[in-house]
């Protein structure tokens, strides 16, 4: 739950910034058309002295001006998706990596504590330890007394539950890979069909006639393809540290069975 709020917040933060920035853009236009209605020679005067900070447009403003061309209903909707996904890409990132142990130093200190302080030693050195390595070690180190064989199978029945735990998140990501593209698709075909309808309502194929509905669809088409390119990468990165945490409880289960009947035999 907590995560879903911590999510939500920053979709929220996200979203309300750009709106704001939108919002500021239309209020600069406004503006800007307000003041060429001024006289003649005040309006001479600006043009020469703004010229050179409007040939020397910064990215976001280019970035902000081509979300206006390519439409609200549009824009928005994979705005929407980038920031979910996004987010929850952020979340997963920042979860695989606080789940990240040293296994070689923790397989130590367990092996240190059972010759010192016994079974129950070793389960407060991995219940102080974060991470899914560190959780499944103390579900085997609980079923040490009943035998090595219910050991392993508590360490791979807990192993499954801990993937899954980590795999959480991944098919929102992935939904949002999908979404965002198809999105910017949708807005491609509307944008070809206004321009059919205004060849069509003026009679004509010129270029000035079908600019319009040619520009919201490259635009859309540009914005969903970015949305699926960033979130793509995003995702192979979860999906790879997920492999590499899983191959990591894999050999650690097994370096912590053997050590457990070194400890069986030595006593």
């Amino acid at each position: 739950m907590k995560k879903l709020v911590r999510i939500i917040a920053f979709i929220g933060v996200l979203a309300f910034g750009a709106s704001k920035s939108v919002a500021q853009e239309s209020a600069d236009t406004t503006k800007a058309a307000t003041e060429a209605a001024a006289p003649a020679e005040s309006t001479v005067t600006e043009v020469a002295t703004d010229a050179a900070p409007a040939e020397e447009q910064s990215f976001h403003q280019a970035l902000k001006d081509k979300f206006i061309e390519g439409g609200a209903p549009f824009m928005w909707p994979i705005l929407i998706t980038f920031i979910l996904g996004l987010a929850i890409a952020i979340e997963r990132i920042i979860t695989l990596n606080l789940a990240t142990t040293n296994t070689k130093k923790l397989l130590t200190q367990i092996e240190d504590a059972l010759a010192k302080g016994g079974v129950e030693a070793a389960k407060d050195v991995t219940k102080n330890t974060r991470g899914p390595v560190a959780s499944i070690f103390t579900q085997g180190l609980m079923r040490s007394g009943e035998g090595v064989d219910m050991v392993e199978k508590s360490i791979v029945s807990y192993g499954g539950v801990e993937m899954g735990r980590l795999e959480s998140g991944l098919i929102w990501i992935s939904l949002c890979i999908s979404l965002g593209p198809m999105l910017g698709f949708f807005g491609t075909v509307v944008g070809m069909v206004e321009a059919f309808d205004a060849i069509e309502a003026a009679g004509d194929i010129s270029p000035q006639v079908v600019a319009g509905g040619m520009k919201v669809a490259l635009i859309t088409t540009v914005g969903g393809l970015i949305v699926g390119m960033v979130l793509q990468i995003l995702y192979n990165y979860c999906v790879s540290k997920i492999d590499s945490l899983v191959n990591k409880m894999e050999d650690a289960s097994i370096s912590l069975i053997d050590i457990l009947v070194k400890h069986k035999l030595s006593k």
